[in-house]
Parts: structure tokens; C-alpha cells; sequence
């Protein structure tokens, strides 16, 4: 073909500022720049490829011509300076001021050529025949931020770890009291207990008190929150945090931690003088921090100190963490180990490269089918030769565009360790509050929206995900008629409480807890690797799970009137590979959550006929049908609390279950509140929108389709009045009623005459994007081994 004839240049652009330049990593696989052979990235459609995948592309789309990009990486020696090693600063793991993964140095050195196809002939950039429309696509795919560094840039903005504080709008205008209180530099108490840690400063009147009592029970006595809902004084500063370059400002009325630019003026009104004050206290993002490592217990969990033998080869690839990762990189290790899952996307993984849309970033089945290939191929666990490899002067003579080339020098050739999902962790996160972030993650949570995406991007051919379906039945007998009724429910992983009270070795925990307790009064330092913790066998949790449960006022259709019930759980059904969550959190003798810190004994052999529901038996009797119209029930009306109700939601559960947790205790506070979330966070409709008593469901006013369920469906690919249908069978739930859809995708097809829908409806049905995604809410806090925390961060409300 002849060079840079007509039918090569039409296809030739130069990226404006919004298009996105993949030069970072492949689009069907995971070859980087790095990788001996680059990345060349396509002069039309600027996505990056391997050298495997380029000439496919090129028969596809016509493109003859790519940017060759190499990064020629050296590591650098060591130098040890006596400098003590920094700690974290954020919660990230490989990420500026995060958990610090790899202390190597080394050298990068960028390299850039032009390759036209098919003949892949190699150019200089400044090659002199090279047309300027070329020169001007080259400058400005090597001038263009990569897709990778954008999205992380998102990701974080996106992350209150990462998110700069906004000013409180109580700031500018704060009312403070002429009550002639002045505060000392040090030495304060609470001004209503005893505590002299945590203690936070009403910039309005004065008063100094304890911070919130935090999720594990630690932390203050509440009379700082409880002292701002008597007085509506907005902002507060934490004592120990000030300096000349600020505090911990709170904002109770905004919810969060906020920056107050006349802090020292602020402050100066109580005789305090921010120049003569030193940081005694830790900060917020310190108390995360610390946190966050006495849950991993780093060192411990990279077995720091083991000699450690690297295993390579199909199966023996590892992922890279991304920052906070850990949560999805488990789940995806485990997912590609099941052969339906091989079998669905590696198998056939070159027919569904060869089948992708002209973007493939943004195809799920296509990144499926990349991430399969890129753990099960061992394209990227190859042992890299430990002999010095020389690389010389290019046969054509190349020079990076606008940087110097290298001399010929010796460097070890490196092949890719592992994989970096960043492209599949973009897709998979797109439009979701949490997995679009930064944010450590529910391991549990994620492994349910991957099924909920896998389902969505089946399209009628095999799930992968049915090998992990199974069937819960729930079986309740009315107490005071001995009528039975069994229901049954689909579920993907096996939720197991874990009986605190079946602890196996108690006088050696009961031991170590007096030593410790020692260690702590001497403020000795406490060595992870000592720490005794409870045993529990996976059996007792099981035992657990089937036993029978008492449910008082329960109202029996067989009596017409309460009684007591009870209720017991098995499956109906077996997967063919059983996934369960260990639900870490617990309630306390002060019916606070807490999390739980005890070690599961596996048997080697597990018998699970103990889980096996055998239905209605013969001379069981049937509960009878409820009626049709209830009985209207005379209940005293209760105000819902809306702040009660968020302060629950913030605890990671269901807001409608949040909402049930709140009438039902008649606003009776926090721990209430908890306490029924606790008791009732296995109850097949606990996330069911609240049904108050009294509501006739026959003389239901119209219907009203929640208007941003309509967008999120429609956004999703349905026909706005197929959207209204499923959130009207759902109640507007936005998570039942993608699940209705899929359950009902051939009522769609001919779906009748629109029923009235909103005008989000009518809005959203133009603008309809496949990529967006709806949030799988869930309770629990799924860990899986071998990284730091691999449930969610552990945010420290103050």
C-alpha cells in the first residue's frame, strides 16, 4: 500500500480536548506500554492495542496507521537515607499517600514511532515525509491525558477521602455569644462527663464536649451532637486539631466535616490564639486511618517477613490493586475459577473480541471476556529472564516527538506481573455512587451488582451467574393453630450470623484479653502476630441459621388476630458452588453495632443436609390466603423522623428498611432504631417500601412512577413505558423493579399504549445511555483474604 496515500490520510484525526485517548492500556486486553512489545494506539479511534490485537482492528475498521508508545522502565537502587518510613495519610493502597505497596524507584523513559499497517512499516515522527495531518494526530495523542489518570481523577473527587472540604455556609455570618467564656490552650474536660479525648468546641457559646459514640462503642458520650440539637449551634472545631493552619471543623446542620476560613477570628472570640497552638489530637482523616490499619492489621495480612515463592502460568495471575480494589479483585479471582464462567467468556473470548461494537471500552462482555483472558491465559504471569537484555539503536532511525531518545543502554526486559483492571473497573462502576469512587468497598455488595450486570448482558443466551442461584424457603407456623405457610425466594450467597456465644476456646481468649489489658495500662505496644481471637466453627453458623425463630405479633390469617409465630429457613434448592457471607456485625449490650473479630474454623468436609427444606409435609395444613381487604388497623400516627432516619440509612442499610426501622420504634431514637434493623435485616421485605396500616390496597390513589426510577430504567435501554410497568408491580422500588424487568423481558416486547407517565419519563426517553448503572443495596460487610480491608472504610463519625 502506498505511505500516506488519500484513503489512509481520511481516516487520520487529531483528538479534541473531549475525546478520550486509551494510551494506557488495551482494549481487549491487558498490554501496557510497558510490555515489551507497547501499545499502539489507533490514529482514528484512539484506542490502545496490543501488537495481538492490531491487526484485527485494522481489518475491522480500515485504520493503517498507530502510534507506537513504549515506556523503557529501570529500576533505580535503593538508597536508604536513616529517614523514618512515612505513614499513610489516605486510605488507598498503591496511591500517593496511601498504603505503600512497592518502595523500588525507577527510571521512565518514553518512546514514540509511527507504524502503518499492513506492512508494519516504522517511521520516525520527525521523518520529513511524514505529512503534517499525521505530525498534528501524533502531537496530540501523545498530549492528551490517558482515560486511566482521568477516571482515577473522578474516582477521587468522587471519594470523601479525597474530596476537598466546601465552606459551611454558617461560615461567613456565625453568630457568637458575648457570654464571656474563654477557653485555656489546654487541659479541657467534656463540659457534662468526665472525658478529655475527643472533644469538640461550639464556636457559637463556648461550651466543650464529647464527640458521637462511635459504631464499636468507642469515641464520646454524644453530648456534642445532643448539645446541638438543644441549640441549633451549627459549627464546632475539634480541641487538639487546631493550628495556624486550621482545625477539624463540623458542620451538624450540613452533615460533614467543612472548611471555616475565619477559624482564627472564630477562635480569637474565646481568647484562644491559633498561632500559639500545637496539634495535640489526632485528625479525623487520622482516627480513618488508624482505623482502617487495626482492622487489616497490614503487616500480618502481607505476611510480612515470609519468604514467599512466585508461582507463573495460566491460573497464577494476579491483579493489581487499583487504590481500594481489593473488594472487586477477590471477587473476580473467584468468579473466573468456575467453569461457567470460563466457559462463557474465555472459551469463546476471540469470537466476542471479533463481534465488539466499534467502542469495546464500554462493552461489558467484551471487558468480561478481557479479564478472563487476561487471569486464565498466562499471557501476563510469565517469569521475566533475570539476564540483562541489550537494547540497541532501531534499524530506523526513531526519535521520540518532542523528547529525547535514550542512548542504547542495558536494562532487564520486564514482562507484565499480573494485570490492572482499570478499564473494567471504569465500566463496572459507571453511574454507581460507590464502586465509581475511591472508596473501600462491601465485597458482598459488588459481588451482587456483577450478577445483577451479568443477568442484564446476557440477552437471552446462558448465565453464567445460575450456577450460584439457589432457593430459600422460609417456612412459619402460626403457634396458636399449627397451620404452616411456606414461601420461597432466589438468592445468590448464603448470609450466615455468626453465634458469638459458641466460642470454642474461651479461657484462651479470656487470657489474652487480661493480657492485653496489661499490655495497654503499660502502654506497651500490642504485636498483632499475638492476638488470640474467638474460634467458631463454619457448623455452629449453620446450626445457627436453621434454627427456628420466635416472631411475637404475628398476625395469623387462620385466627384472624396476633398471635406468635415461628419461623425457620432452609434451601429449597443447592447451587452448584454455595457463596456465603459471614456477617460481621453484631449488637452490643448497649445495642450498638459492632464488629466482630474472630477467627472461622473450616472443616475439611462440610455437610449441608442440615440446610435441606423438604416443603409442606403431608399433614401440614395451609395457612389461609390473607383476605383481600385487611382490616383497617387503629394506629396512633406517627411523624416519621427524617434525620433519624438518614443517621440509620449512613450505616449502610436499605433507606426504606431504614424508614420501617424509624416508625416502627416511633422515633424512639438511635439504638432502637438499630436494634429492630438487627432483628429484622433477614426478613424477606425488609427492604420493601414501608406499607403503613390503615392504607386500602384496593383504593390505592393513581399510580405515580418515581421519577428518577423512570430515568435510571430508561437509562438502561427501556422504553419509558415498559420503566413505569415494572416500578408499578414494584411499588417504585428501583432495585425490584429491574429485577421485575428481567424476569419479564418478552411482556415488553409488545408492550400496550403508555400508561401516563411523568415528565422525567418523557424527558429521559431521548437520552438513553446502556452504560448507566443502578445501585444493589445491601446489608453486611463481605472481607475476603488476602488484601487490607475488603469491606467498606471504616468512616469516623465524629
Amino acid at each position: 500500500m502506498e505511505p500516506f496515500s488519500p484513503e489512509i490520510l481520511q481516516k487520520v484525526r487529531t483528538p479534541n480536548t473531549n475525546e478520550k485517548v486509551y494510551k494506557d492500556e488495551c482494549a481487549y486486553c491487558f498490554d501496557t506500554p510497558e510490555c515489551p512489545d507497547g501499545l499502539y494506539i489507533c490514529m482514528n479511534t484512539f484506542l490502545g492495542l496490543g501488537k495481538s490485537q492490531v491487526e484485527r482492528h485494522y481489518r475491522k475498521t480500515g485504520s493503517a496507521l498507530y502510534l507506537h508508545h513504549r515506556r523503557i522502565v529501570t529500576e533505580l537502587p535503593v538508597v536508604e537515607d536513616g529517614s523514618p518510613k512515612q505513614k499513610p495519610t489516605h486510605l488507598g493502597i498503591g496511591v500517593d499517600g496511601g498504603f505503600d505497596l512497592d518502595s523500588k524507584k525507577f527510571d521512565v523513559q518514553e518512546q514514540n514511532t509511527l507504524v502503518q499497517l499492513p506492512s508494519w512499516t516504522e517511521y520516525a515522527l520527525d521523518e520529513p515525509s511524514i505529512p503534517f495531518q499525521v505530525q498534528m494526530s501524533a502531537a496530540g495523542i501523545v498530549a492528551a491525558p490517558s482515560v486511566a489518570k482521568q477516571e482515577e481523577l473522578a474516582a477521587a473527587n468522587a471519594s470523601w477521602d479525597g474530596e476537598k472540604r466546601v465552606i459551611s455556609k454558617y461560615a461567613e455570618n456565625l453568630e457568637q455569644l458575648d457570654n464571656g467564656r474563654k477557653i485555656p490552650p489546654s487541659g479541657w474536660k467534656c463540659d457534662k462527663c468526665e472525658m478529655k479525648e475527643n472533644l469538640w468546641l461550639n464556636l457559637t457559646d463556648g461550651a466543650i464536649l464529647c464527640g458521637r459514640k462511635f459504631w464499636d462503642g468507642t469515641g464520646g458520650n454524644d453530648h456534642a451532637v445532643n448539645h446541638y440539637a438543644e441549640t441549633k449551634h451549627p459549627l464546632a472545631v475539634k480541641l487538639g486539631t487546631i493550628t495556624a493552619e486550621g482545625g477539624d471543623v463540623f458542620s451538624y446542620d450540613e452533615d460533614d466535616m467543612v472548611e471555616d476560613p475565619h477559624l482564627a477570628k472564630h477562635l480569637a472570640h474565646f481568647g484562644i490564639d491559633v498561632m500559639s497552638m500545637q496539634k495535640t489530637d489526632k485528625t479525623m482523616a487520622e482516627l480513618e486511618i488508624d482505623l482502617n490499619q487495626r482492622v487489616g492489621e497490614w503487616d500480618v495480612i502481607q505476611e510480612a517477613g515470609s519468604q514467599l515463592e512466585p508461582l507463573h502460568g495460566p491460573g497464577f495471575t494476579g491483579i493489581r490493586n487499583l487504590g481500594n480494589s481489593c473488594y472487586m479483585n477477590s471477587i473476580m479471582q473467584v468468579m473466573f475459577t468456575l467453569p461457567d464462567f470460563v466457559h462463557k467468556y474465555f472459551t469463546p473470548c476471540q469470537d466476542i473480541f471479533q463481534n465488539a461494537p466499534n467502542d469495546p471500552t464500554s462493552d461489558f462482555n467484551v471487558q468480561m471476556a478481557k479479564f478472563a483472558h487476561g487471569l486464565l491465559s498466562g499471557d501476563y504471569s510469565k517469569e521475566s529472564p533475570k539476564v540483562a537484555t541489550e537494547i540497541k539503536e532501531p534499524t530506523v532511525r526513531v526519535r521520540a516527538f518532542n523528547a529525547k531518545i535514550p542512548p542504547p543502554h542495558y536494562f532487564s526486559l520486564q514482562y507484565p506481573e499480573g494485570i490492572r483492571p482499570q478499564m473494567f473497573k471504569a465500566l463496572i462502576g459507571q453511574g454507581h455512587p460507590e464502586f465509581s469512587s475511591k472508596r473501600q468497598q462491601d465485597a458482598q455488595e459488588f459481588l451482587l451488582h456483577l450478577i445483577s450486570m451479568i443477568q442484564r448482558n446476557c440477552h437471552g443466551s446462558s448465565n453464567p451467574a445460575d450456577c450460584l442461584r439457589f432457593k430459600v424457603e422460609d417456612r412459619i407456623e402460626c403457634m396458636a393453630s399449627g397451620k404452616v405457610a411456606y414461601t420461597e425466594r432466589d438468592d445468590f450467597l448464603l448470609a450466615l450470623q455468626i453465634p458469638v456465644e459458641k466460642v470454642t476456646n474461651p479461657e484462651e481468649v479470656a487470657a489474652w484479653e487480661a493480657k492485653k489489658a496489661d499490655l495497654e495500662q503499660q502502654k506497651k505496644f500490642v504485636d498483632p502476630k499475638d492476638i488470640v481471637r474467638p474460634r467458631i466453627s463454619l457448623t455452629s453458623c449453620l446450626e445457627a441459621f436453621t434454627a427456628p425463630e420466635v416472631i411475637n405479633d404475628f398476625y395469623s390469617t387462620a385466627i384472624q388476630g396476633q398471635t406468635t409465630a415461628k419461623k425457620s429457613t432452609k434451601l429449597a434448592s443447592f447451587p452448584d458452588y454455595l457463596f456465603v457471607q459471614m456477617k460481621k456485625f453484631t449488637l452490643g449490650p448497649d445495642w450498638i453495632p459492632k464488629k466482630l473479630d474472630v477467627s472461622l474454623d473450616m472443616p475439611d468436609a462440610l455437610d449441608l443436609s442440615q440446610l435441606r427444606g423438604n416443603g409442606r409435609q403431608p399433614g401440614e395444613e395451609q395457612l389461609p390466603e390473607a383476605p383481600t381487604e385487611k382490616p383497617v388497623e387503629t394506629v396512633e400516627a406517627v411523624n416519621i423522623d427524617d434525620s433519624l432516619v438518614q443517621q440509620v440509612s449512613e450505616m449502610g442499610f436499605p433507606f426504606e428498611a431504614c424508614k420501617k426501622a424509624v416508625y416502627h420504634t416511633k422515633n424512639a431514637g438511635l439504638e432502637a432504631a438499630m436494634q429492630w434493623v438487627m432483628e429484622h435485616m433477614d426478613d424477606p421485605d425488609f427492604a420493601v417500601p414501608l406499607q403503613l396500616p390503615g392504607q386500602s390496597q384496593n383504593k390505592a390513589p393513581a399510580f405515580v412512577p418515581n421519577d428518577e426510577g423512570v430515568t435510571m430504567l430508561v437509562s438502561m435501554g427501556f422504553r419509558p413505558a415498559f420503566a413505569v410497568k415494572a416500578l408499578q408491580a414494584t411499588d417504585n422500588n428501583l432495585e425490584r423493579a429491574a429485577d421485575w424487568i428481567f424476569s419479564h423481558t418478552d411482556d415488553g416486547a409488545d408492550d400496550p399504549e403508555p400508561m401516563e407517565t411523568s415528565a422525567a419519563a418523557s424527558a429521559a426517553a431521548p437520552a438513553c445511555n446502556p452504560g448507566r448503572k443502578f445501585q444493589v443495596s445491601s446489608c453486611g460487610d463481605g472481607e475476603s483474604h488476602g488484601n487490607l480491608h475488603h469491606g467498606r472504610s471504616l468512616r469516623v463519625p465524629h
